[in-house]
């Protein structure tokens, strides 16, 4: 299982790392946005919600890759990647990469439940 851990973690951090940055360098073709889509992200970006979630996914993948503090790491992400999948699910209408997220995402947080049964008391 460890193996499959690291697995996990490190293609979790590479995807929130390329996306966080290619927010800011712009490196990738995104494609164009339309309908609720392109409202919904217009209005993210103009208001910096936008940057401070992808400052954030680059925070802990940075995090995740040097194993540090990876537990909390794991918690900090979560509310991204539920987000992720609500927008994948309500507004673009196909559960894509947010599932994909989401799901190794709660894997993680469940493999470090023992971690976390002191913010459950």
């Amino acid at each position: 299982m460890k193996t499959l851990d690291k697995i996990i973690t490190y293609l979790f951090a590479f995807i929130y790392m390329l996306f966080g940055l290619n927010f800011f360098l712009g490196f990738l073709p995104m494609p164009e946005l339309e309908g609720n889509a392109l409202t919904y992200m217009a209005l993210l970006s103009s208001t910096g919600y936008m940057a401070s979630v992808k400052i954030l996914e680059i925070i802990v993948a940075l995090m995740l890759i040097f194993n540090f503090k990876k537990v909390l790491a794991w918690l900090l992400i979560l509310p991204v990647s539920t987000n992720i999948l609500m927008y994948d699910v309500f507004i673009v209408g196909i559960p894509m990469l947010g599932l994909l997220m989401m799901a190794l995402n709660l894997y993680m947080v469940y493999r470090n439940r023992a971690h976390y049964t002191a913010l459950l008391r």
